[in-house]
């Protein structure tokens, strides 16, 4: 209990969780009284039962009813202060949030209200609550082109308003990178940071895909990259770090479970990871039950998990100030809260890191 209490409390930072699959049960449905959208329960208990994962059509349900509850600008400010309430509980000082901008602007919503309302929730977070985040708007491989503009000059638009860097999503394993190449070699020559979902539903050649097409400095889970030891090599060696996040993976059947999750094996290996939730509502976790898992089954104690942590802030997308100030605020935390919970401070272990 005193590690899980460690755990808590730690300071921490998450780097791959969508935020609209973040919503709460509690604010999904008062997003769909405001507006009159009928829910499949009428109470928080029966949508806590409805989100509970059942296979990936229920999860493209459930993602495709929070998009039709989020109509103006209030609905995103109320959805993003909510998240950011929610991380400042857990102690997730940082969070760079994915969000598809195209799914809302094909439903009629208008992207420059919408970035207005991120950008005002993001400042008020920081101020309400002490936590910051970034957002990376996703292009989604199974929508098109035309959707793919679209994000890139919502991004490239609002970087001053939050946006760290362009994401890809979708199937990976039924649509290609290619048509969205030009699309990340824009991104990279205005300087904005690029990262993609791969390795997680396809094996390696889809992370490589991710490397070449998409310039992807992170990937979003990776994790079937262990099926190829070149490519393992080549990520430690380049540095390009995994953007783990297992329990989701279990839940899609990607492993069957915890032992045989490849995490451990990534990590000794050299290759940077981070520890993620994805979607923590639907796959019933949070970035906290996260790192429990972890040290559950791979016997991580309380400096391994601190590591795990700090290499997440090396990974982010932050300015070298932001990241010096927190990792000094980072490492008192670890130090007090050992000594407190622990009975000795707590120094992170190495953790291969990216920055």
């Amino acid at each position: 209990m005193s590690l899980e209490a460690f755990l808590l409390r730690m300071p921490k930072v998450e780097l791959h969780v969508h935020l609209e699959g973040s919503i709460r049960p509690s604010t999904l449905l008062r997003l769909a009284r405001r507006h009159g959208v009928e829910l499949p329960a009428s109470d928080v208990a029966g949508l806590r039962e409805w989100f509970r994962f059942r296979d990936f059509e229920h999860f493209v349900e459930i993602y495709l009813t929070v998009s039709r509850c989020l109509r103006d600008g209030d609905d995103f400010h109320t959805l993003a202060l909510d998240f950011l309430a929610g991380q400042a509980r857990q102690n997730i000082v940082y969070t760079e949030a994915h969000f598809t901008i195209s799914t809302h602007a094909a439903h009629g919503v208008d992207p420059g209200e919408t970035a207005a309302a991120l950008a005002d929730a993001i400042a008020e977070g920081r101020r309400r609550f002490g936590v910051r985040m970034g957002l990376i708007p996703d292009v989604v491989r199974n929508v098109g082109p035309e959707a793919a503009e679209l994000t890139l000059e919502w991004a490239l638009a609002h970087r001053g308003d939050g946006v760290v860097a362009l994401g890809l999503s979708g199937s990976e394993d039924r649509f290609p990178n290619e048509p969205y190449g030009e699309h990340f070699a824009e991104a990279e020559r205005r300087g904005l940071h690029r990262v993609a979902h791969a390795g997680e539903h396809a094996g390696p050649a889809s992370v490589r895909s991710a490397l070449e097409v998409a310039r992807a400095e992170r990937i979003g889970h990776g994790v079937r990259a262990i099926e190829e030891p070149a490519l393992v090599a080549e990520l430690a060696r380049r540095g390009i770090p995994c953007e783990v996040c297992p329990t989701s993976n279990l839940r899609l059947g990607v492993y069957p479970t915890m032992a045989d999750h490849p995490f451990d094996r990534l990590r000794r290996a050299g290759v940077p990871v981070s520890v993620n939730s994805d979607d923590p509502p639907f796959f019933n976790t949070t970035l906290t039950g996260e790192y429990v898992a972890l040290a559950e089954t791979f016997g991580y104690g309380a400096e391994d998990l601190a590591g795990l942590s700090l290499a997440a802030l090396d990974q982010a997308f932050l300015a070298d100030d932001a990241h010096d100030h927190l990792e000094g605020r980072f490492r008192s935390q670890f130090a007090e809260l050992g000594d407190e919970l622990l009975g000795a401070p707590v120094e992170p272990a190495a953790v291969t890191a990216a920055r």
